[in-house]
């Protein structure tokens, strides 16, 4: 949202752009996996919103909890409402904490999911800080879609090379609701050379699948058994953010149907989504995709209100996994519309290599420091 909104004056300053978000802090999570770890403070995570205001768009701090496609309002939490011409909602992700039997936001104070980066991370690493040498970490990791998909393995990952130097008799549990995942023989390789015998995932098809939990005694139910941990990260199922929800934007799948070409939602008029809760067929609910949306759709919104064409949007997107310090891996690929999604042009997608020696993985850290500190300065610096 607030890479669409300075897209937008850096495209025309007569556009009037507001920007309604509650938080006064933006708290990233790409490289809070690394707070988890003890490897990074949370302050390295955390943006203002001065120098967007500073270019010409009303900050507005409130909480929007209504839009009334009709009239072309937003309902703002003090009784206020701004009125609009083109809506774009960035609303994220919400934990559907009603898709889990036992888990709920109570839950969540003993069990983190650490899946919306602030108080949670700094929970989740308090009790990793806290347990004893030899304690279960044990990782409950929903069906997809889900944002930022490899996410999980890299906080197995870099919880593991935390209790490697602190708690080595230690050990981490993944009980995962899919049987594969993205870069699995990347992490799995790394796994074996950096924490043999240290970390172990049990895939959906050998009872991974975590049907409920148990915050009393923080346990994972599967269909094959009981896990106590003395660490619980549960990662719920996900759902477009609520305001998607209340706009009408969302579909029966909990997430947003969109023109691939023009963001624009497929069931509500001149409301426009961007972001991880999307529908987006092969482009990745991760930062780089959301950050190459919002600033094709502030080019499609400009478009539609100055009556000129709007431009078919190609976006890049990158991921970058770290399973230790000065050891990376990443995958990427150039997205295009194409039957009415988004599909990844051939030719464009890169993995890393499975056998790279670990210069190459001490490069791709460097590079994804390099990204992040890249994607924060242009979005709020």
């Amino acid at each position: 949202g607030a890479a669409c909104t300075r897209a937008l004056r850096r495209i025309d300053t007569r556009l009037q752009v507001t920007l309604v978000e509650p938080n006064r802090t933006f708290t990233a999570c790409p490289f809070s996996n690394e707070v988890i770890a003890g490897l990074r403070d949370i302050g390295a995570q955390q943006f203002g919103y001065d120098r967007i205001a500073a270019e010409g768009v009303t900050v507005i701090a409130q909480l929007a909890v209504k839009i009334d496609p009709q009239t072309r309002t937003v309902g703002l939490a003090d009784g206020t409402s701004l009125g609009y011409d083109r809506l774009v909602l960035a609303p994220g992700i919400d934990l559907r904490f009603d898709a889990l039997p036992g888990y709920d936001e109570t839950a969540a104070a003993k069990m983190p999911h650490a899946w919306k980066a602030g108080e949670q991370t700094l929970l989740l690493r308090r009790q990793l800080e806290a347990m004893d040498d030899g304690g279960l970490v044990a990782l409950a990791v929903p069906a997809a879609p889900l944002r930022c998909p490899p996410a999980p393995y890299e906080r197995a990952s870099l919880i593991a090379y935390y209790l490697k130097a602190k708690k080595p008799r230690s050990k981490v549990l993944i009980l995962d609701a899919k049987d594969s995942f993205p870069q699995q023989r990347l992490f799995e390789n790394a796994w074996k050379e950096l924490y043999p015998g240290m970390i172990e995932r049990i895939s959906l098809s050998q009872g991974g699948r975590v049907v409920s939990v148990e915050p009393a005694t923080n346990t994972l139910v599967t269909d094959f058994g009981n896990y106590d941990a003395q660490v619980a990260n549960v990662i719920p199922p996900q759902q477009a953010g609520r305001i998607a929800q209340l706009a009408g934007a969302a579909d029966h799948t909990g997430w947003c149907p969109i023109d691939p070409v023009t963001f624009a939602s497929k069931l509500v008029p001149d409301i426009h989504v961007i972001g991880d809760a999307c529908i987006g067929g092969g482009i990745p609910k991760s930062a780089s995709a959301a950050n190459a949306e919002a600033k094709a759709c502030a080019g499609a919104v400009a478009s539609l209100i100055f009556g000129t064409a709007v431009a078919m949007p190609k976006l890049d997107g990158a991921c970058y996994n770290a399973v230790a310090p000065g050891y990376a891996f990443s995958l990427s690929g150039v997205y295009q519309p194409k039957d009415d999604i988004f599909a990844e042009v051939e030719g464009s997608g890169f993995t890393s290599p499975i056998d790279a020696p670990r210069e190459v993985r001490m490069r791709e850290a460097e590079q994804a420091q390099s990204w992040y500190k890249a994607i924060t300065v242009e979005t709020f610096g």
